[in-house]
């Protein structure tokens, strides 16, 4: 099952896709987001586009495990999503997931400036590694 997954900010959504078998994931794009609209109709048609059955959006948890205002409107723009797309959408927790992608990208070299430009899409592709793992 081919999974579309979406790390969400405010300005930037990282965007990862998984092969057919759900075993390899491939960072596709770092989104400038348009406005939730916008947003919710060019993710609907890129998952019905690319194949996709499933969208796994990544849910930004409080440290101590509960949902605060960020957590409730990646929730929003799921629910709008879900409707929209017609397919399932799941969360996955993804905290200290975009700590890890900028130590993986420091780690390979990469300026600040390139690290800026691809940070979301790789936080996209560790939240969806971590949710095909379970």
């Amino acid at each position: 099952m081919r999974i579309l997954a979406l790390d969400i900010g405010d300005v930037r959504i990282g965007v990862a896709i998984s092969d057919p078998l759900g075993i390899s994931t491939n960072g596709i794009e770092t989104f400038l987001s348009k406005g939730k609209d916008r947003d919710v109709l060019y993710f609907s048609e890129m998952a019905k586009a690319r194949g996709c059955e499933k969208i796994l959006l990544g849910l930004p948890l409080n440290m101590d495990g509960s949902e605060g205002d960020r957590a409730l409107k990646v929730r929003d723009f799921g629910d709008a999503l879900a409707q929209a797309s017609g397919l399932e959408v799941v969360y996955e927790d993804e905290r200290l997931t975009t700590v890890e992608a900028e130590e993986m990208l420091i780690e390979a070299g990469l300026s600040r400036q390139e690290r800026r430009k691809v940070i979301d899409k790789v936080a996209a592709e560790i939240i969806l590694r971590c949710y095909l793992n379970k």
